[in-house]
């Protein structure tokens, strides 16, 4: 009898282990997703930064959504045209930098957000984005939304 509980402890100390595992696991893929998606999104902002249009829309899912104050942007090709203007003067309008980034446990989307801030570095708005892992290692964006940020100084 003493031999099967011995056993029983063993296996049942094994499964456990083997749970642990597998949760560090998880933890450490979730960590590499996590710093993906913030260096999409950084890469996504310093578009801005240098200039690059086409580069911006490479990062655009096909049936992306931005969420802009007069209207819904709906699809790549509707979004990289309305944002065309704010890549063409030489100096960037605006700028933004992923803060927070969290990454669902399946790994297939993600929440980044942050400040966006004027030529000045006056914080103007914020941010938040969806990603979509398309394939590993390739993140797109699938919804974004800035919001402003009131001046709560002035009466």
């Amino acid at each position: 009898m003493t031999a099967i509980y011995s056993r029983l402890l063993l296996a049942a100390c094994m499964l456990a282990g083997m749970i642990i595992s597998l949760h560090a696991d998880a933890a450490d893929d979730n960590a590499t997703l996590v710093k993906q998606v913030m260096q999409t999104e950084a890469a996504f902002a310093r578009t801005m930064e240098v200039r690059d249009h086409k580069a911006f829309t490479e990062f655009l899912a096909d049936e992306t959504i931005f969420f802009s104050t007069k209207k819904v942007l709906h699809g790549k090709q509707e979004v990289a045209a309305a944002w065309k203007r704010f890549y063409e003067g030489s100096a960037a309008p605006f700028s933004w930098a992923p803060e927070t980034v969290e990454v669902l446990e399946s790994g297939k989307l993600a929440l980044s957000s942050g400040p966006v801030r004027d030529p000045q570095g006056k914080l103007m708005a914020t941010f938040t984005s969806i990603w979509r892992q398309e394939s590993p290692g390739v993140w797109r964006i699938i919804f974004d939304k800035g919001n402003d940020v009131c001046d709560c100084a002035k009466p």
